[in-house]
């Protein structure tokens, strides 16, 4: 009896704060595991997100062996050489040497071990003389295969064996740079050797710089500078994302470089090669921004359109019925913006393609269907 006396009042106590408290809380009566799942979900919620990468050794070794120093020699002639007036200044025996050579240098990337190498244009134009210096120490005279100074693109060829064409993403065709990527430009700044620098993608799209008739540069803050044209730009994993083609000239603007993207490039790769030159679509139309006022008060939306200006002859435009003062909104489905986006939208069709077109003619709207041409050579 003692023994109950002495165990009976406590137990009996434990039972009566065990009722109260079922009774008030039951979200914590049998919710153990699920209070622990609780707040293990919170946690991992809560984690901060894993610390980037501390070295992108694996993507530099994987991609420099293909990315190439250019020395170019060109032969300048003094604009005032053949002027009489000064011949007759310096004197005949007196003359100065009327040629006289220079040299530049850039970068380059080996994007096929046949030996080809995408370039700027503007690296190697008016060259007499191409030297390619490889990462291995090697030496090559390139020979220029074709150009298109509108892209401000190059294709070289070098002879020599056992080549490291650089890594591409799914040839190119799916992954496509996002603004946040980090990338490395690979190049060789100021003729000191092969440098990199990293940044990421600020941008994607970027035209209307006046640099090139086809813009579509992906923007970069990594360090591009003059002897870094031509090289590569490649992402984390070392696959190439674009050609580093230019950056701002005015010395206030820092972290500001363009790339050509690699879809753009190797298209203009693979046609140099089997064409001779980049083939393009055409539509064959000349066209200016409608004023966006004009844009409103027809109820575009969003509020932009493509005025024609001129419709040539015996173009795609002209066989289709196209006439200057049309408004332009949709191409291919795709609501218009500023022009230069649709330049690279047509450019980019195979000739023979399709071209979709609806127009405001006259407050009628009206859907005109056109044939992608060969866009002349400029």
């Amino acid at each position: 009896m003692r023994l109950l006396r002495y165990f009976g009042w406590p137990a009996l106590f434990g039972l009566i704060i065990a009722a109260i408290v079922t009774t008030l809380f039951p979200q914590f009566v049998g919710n153990g595991p699920s209070i622990a799942k609780s707040i293990a979900s919170q946690t991992a919620v809560t984690r901060p997100a894993a610390n980037p990468t501390s070295s992108y050794a694996t993507a530099v070794q994987r991609a420099a062996p293909s990315v190439v120093n250019i020395y170019t020699r060109t032969r300048f002639s003094h604009p005032l050489a053949d002027d009489p007036v000064f011949q007759r200044f310096i004197g005949g025996s007196n003359m100065p040497q009327r040629q006289r050579m220079e040299s530049s240098l850039g970068s380059g990337v080996i994007v096929d071990e046949r030996g080809f190498i995408l370039t700027n244009n503007h690296v190697i134009a008016e060259a007499e003389e191409i030297v390619a210096l490889l990462y291995d120490g090697r030496e090559a005279r390139a020979t220029i295969v074709g150009t298109d100074k509108d892209s401000d693109l190059a294709v070289l060829k070098i002879d020599l064996d056992q080549l490291s064409a650089i890594p591409r993403t799914h040839q190119d065709n799916q992954i496509r740079a996002e603004v946040g990527d980090v990338v490395l430009a690979i190049g060789n700044p100021f003729g000191i050797g092969q440098s990199v620098s990293q940044g990421i993608i600020s941008a994607t799209g970027r035209s209307g710089l006046s640099l090139n008739r086809y813009e579509n540069y992906l923007q970069t803050d990594a360090a591009i500078n003059p002897g870094n044209s031509g090289g590569a730009l490649i992402d984390a994993n070392g696959n190439l994302v674009g050609i580093n083609s230019a950056t701002l000239n005015e010395t206030s603007f820092v972290g500001i470089g363009f790339a050509i993207p690699t879809q753009m490039a190797v298209k203009v790769l693979n046609d140099i090669i089997t064409h001779g030159r980049v083939i393009r679509g055409w539509l064959g139309v000349e066209v200016q921004r409608l004023a966006p006022r004009i844009a409103e008060q027809l109820e575009l939306s969003p509020p932009s359109a493509l005025i024609i200006t001129a419709v040539p002859i015996y173009g795609p435009a002209y066989n289709s019925g196209l006439q200057p003062g049309d408004i332009i909104t949709h191409i291919n489905g795709q609501a218009v913006s500023d022009g230069s986006s649709e330049i690279n939208l047509i450019a980019d069709l195979s000739p023979g393609d399709p071209i979709e077109l609806r127009i405001i003619r006259k407050n009628i709207w009206l859907t005109i269907k056109a044939i992608a041409g060969i866009r002349p050579e400029s």
